[in-house]
């Protein structure tokens, strides 16, 4: 009877904990046309399973036991692909979308190499794509689309507790963020007002198919960004079943849910609250910030040809202020509260035609500020309430000439309505003293822009040259013109070299036009670049790539007043009266400002393959100038001279994995402060921070089950506990000139359960 019993519960057991199995579904396209590809074979490595695409592309895998896999998609007369890290859940499908570039090649062997790596021929240098699966086991990422870039060849971070991007010298106003489509301004929530960092993304990564990140050298299809894209493309929701996710992470909690619709559509829908109001409360903080995000989908497949997608996101946050002591005023009175609204609405719609794609989207895009700053009396120093709001119709049309030809054409107006009601009365301003400012700015204005360019494919080479044409109302500046273009030759079978070259401009931040009429007549800030890079695939899953790159700076934003400052060493952190407020463009400006910023960056990324591990390793030398109007050289507020980034993991089973990362940065610049917390200006970046380095791990176990899974994860960040460096500053419940450190040895849990 005993053993009859205990039988009885390790049947039980090996029930509730099987591996289960699932299907891997999906469709095969070609990369440019976005057409189906009728009988592709599509091979599922090491588990001697596979299908062909039918009519539609559509391809359907039943039968796979739960874990993580690669698939090798072929067929003639387009290049083979091998897509790695397609993770099999017993709750939910994979659900995977290929895209085939078509080759003009003629086999030379009965044996086809898949490549684990490709590329669009209009993007041959300076530009890597990641898929979620990357993005989530990124130690002491948080799962952040953005923090992730962080590990990419040049890339610079300016703060350990934020996410904004340094670009190869340039500011953190520099960057384009593009969401299904749809150009978003910040993708953060309590971002910075005229820039593009913040301390968390509200992209909810589970509905994140790939992103693609360029550092230099995109095509004339991107304007009005003089750094990188960031392009994010968000899956479809399931089609054949109701599925829902609940997760605990180290910032926030969430629910998801996905789904059919009627009319051949799917929807994804989140929603999701930060945790660290709860956090900061307990600690004693005398400050609060509480955060709401949510996203949704929804697609619609009209008939073969056309599809209509929607999206909707919106993004809340809070700052609670406790005042009680007079400890908590005097900290207080150094930080500038920033409560803020964002909310994205677009429609997009597809059509494909016989040899092109046809893209159109309606979108609108309105930020909401409401910035505060206080002294330790409660006294406003400084406040700013306004408005962004974005209403654009954009569209884009690829057509494939011929085999080797194809043409891209599009353009996109935007219709900005922009309010702000500015407020500032400081009187220890580094450089100008008291500073006195009371305006309130109200303008509809318009921005253009248009492009067309030609990529041609040859044997070994293939060239992308394009021209983009932009304007906007908002400054008298006649329209400018950014001629690009591109090349890739291949050496060899396994090595290639390419450059790019080209103009950027982008537009001054509209906040900077508010304190001073005169700033209402800057120029469109310019910057021309040169990237050379070679790239060498060592193993099918391996690839190695060097490139160097320069870029000259022109028409930068200078300060009239603060004859050392130049905007684009504004626009990281969360401001306010330590930077006396220079990000705002509270001074008077002129376009005189120049620069110049150049590097060298080596990168090997392995993927997953029929070894089990995955890494990256990038280094990267870098250095940016600048001139303000006093004329002095000095490096980049930004500028870090060496960077280097290790990382990786390895998947032991369907159960468990490890991943680390190791992050080595040189000291930013950083101007040092006198006794009463002031600036000195004489001594503007002259000095520099320690190096900062840290170790991150984490640990990700799989719990599976037929009809439901967990996934629990530790993520231990700063191992050996180095506390980061930052530039000194005043303490007021001190008196003294303190150095500042960043978090020790960090460790946080998740927890997502899906059904």
């Amino acid at each position: 009877m005993k053993n009859l019993v205990l039988s009885i519960l390790l049947f039980s057991a090996t029930t509730l904990w099987s591996q289960g199995s699932n299907s891997i579904q999906g469709k095969v396209m070609d990369e440019t046309t976005q057409q189906p590809i009728i009988g592709a074979n599509v091979i599922v490595e090491d588990a001697n399973r596979g299908s062909a695409t039918d009519v539609d592309g559509n391809f359907y895998i039943p039968s796979i036991s739960v874990g993580t896999y690669r698939l090798r998609v072929d067929y003639i007369g387009y290049t083979s692909r091998i897509i790695s890290d397609v993770v099999v859940k017993s709750n939910r499908p994979a659900v995977i979308n290929i895209e085939l570039q078509e080759t003009i090649l003629k086999l030379e062997a009965a044996v086809v190499v898949a490549e684990y790596f490709t590329k669009s021929p209009d993007t041959p240098s300076s530009t890597q794509v990641q898929s979620s699966e990357e993005i989530r086991r990124l130690p002491g990422g948080f799962e952040d689309v953005v923090r992730a870039i962080s590990i990419l060849p040049g890339v610079a971070q300016a703060d350990g507790g934020r996410n904004d991007l340094i670009v190869r010298g340039g500011a953190p106003s520099e960057n384009l963020y593009i969401i299904d489509n749809i150009e978003v301004p910040n993708i953060n929530h309590f971002g910075t007002q005229g820039a593009s960092g913040g301390p968390q993304s509200y992209v909810n990564l589970d509905f994140v198919d790939e992103t693609s990140f360029s550092t230099g050298g995109f095509t004339a299809k991107y304007g009005d960004r003089l750094s990188s894209v960031l392009d994010i493309s968000l899956r479809e929701g399931l089609s054949d079943q109701l599925a829902s996710k609940i997760t605990i992470s180290a910032s926030q909690f969430g629910f998801n849910l996905e789904g059919a619709l009627p009319q051949n559509g799917n929807f994804l829908f989140s929603a999701r609250r930060s945790y660290l109001d709860f956090l900061f409360k307990a600690a004693g903080f005398g400050f609060v910030p509480e955060y709401w995000d949510f996203l949704t989908k929804a697609t619609f497949d009209l008939n073969q040809t056309d599809q209509i997608t929607f999206l909707g996101i919106a993004a809340l946050n809070n700052v609670k202020w406790f005042n009680e002591t007079k400890e908590q005023r005097n900290s207080n009175s150094q930080i500038l509260g920033s409560n803020q609204q964002q909310f994205v609405a677009g429609i997009n719609y597809r059509h494909l035609m016989s040899s092109g794609i046809f893209t159109t989207s309606l979108s609108q895009v309105n930020v909401e500020y409401d910035f505060l700053q206080r002294n330790a009396d409660l006294t406003p120093i400084f406040s700013n309430s306004s408005y962004d709001r974005q209403t654009s119709l954009k569209s884009d049309l690829t057509w494939k000439l011929n085999k080797s030809l194809r043409l891209s054409t599009g353009g996109k107006l935007s219709r900005v309505d922009f309010y702000s009601d500015l407020v500032l009365n400081q009187n220890d301003i580094p450089g100008v003293g008291t500073l006195s400012i009371e305006e309130e700015y109200a303008k509809v204005g318009y921005k253009s822009g248009v492009y067309g360019q030609l990529s041609q494919r040859f044997l070994r080479f293939n060239y992308t040259a394009g021209l983009r044409v932009d304007h906007s109302t908002f400054l008298d500046a006649a329209p400018v013109l950014s001629p690009r273009f591109s090349m890739n030759y291949k050496l060899s079978g396994d090595l290639s070299v390419s450059t790019s070259v080209g103009r950027y401009n982008q537009y001054p931040s509209t906040i900077w036009l508010v304190s001073n009429e005169t700033n209402r007549d800057l120029d469109p800030i310019q910057a021309d670049q040169l990237v050379l890079g070679l790239e060498y695939l060592w193993r099918s899953d391996t690839k190695v790539t060097l490139e160097a790159y320069t870029k000259q700076y022109s028409k930068y934003p200078v300060s009239l007043t603060r004859d050392y400052l130049v905007m684009v060493n504004t626009g990281a952190g969360f401001g306010g009266s330590t930077e006396g407020f220079a990000s705002f463009g509270v001074d008077p400006l002129s376009s005189e400002g120049t620069g110049w910023a150049h590097g060298l960056e080596f990168f090997v990324q392995k993927k997953m393959s029929e070894v089990p591990c995955y890494g990256t390793i990038s280094m990267s030398y870098n250095q940016s100038m600048f001139k303000a109007l006093d004329g002095i050289e000095r490096p980049g507020s930004f500028d870090q001279t060496w960077i280097m980034n290790l990382g990786g993991g390895y998947v032991f089973n369907e159960k468990w994995e490890f991943s680390t990362k190791f992050r080595y940065a040189s000291g930013r610049p950083y101007t040092p402060i006198n006794d009463s917390g002031m600036q000195i200006t004489e001594a503007y970046n002259a000095l520099r921070l320690d190096a900062n380095h840290n170790l991150d791990v984490r640990l990700d176990r799989r719990w599976t089950n037929k009809g439901w899974g967990l996934i629990t994860y530790i993520d231990v960040q700063n191992v050996y506990n180095r506390k980061s460096s930052s530039a000194p500053s005043f303490d007021p419940n001190t008196g003294e000139v303190a150095e500042n450190q960043g978090f020790g040895i960090l460790p946080t849990i998740g927890i997502s359960a899906e059904i």
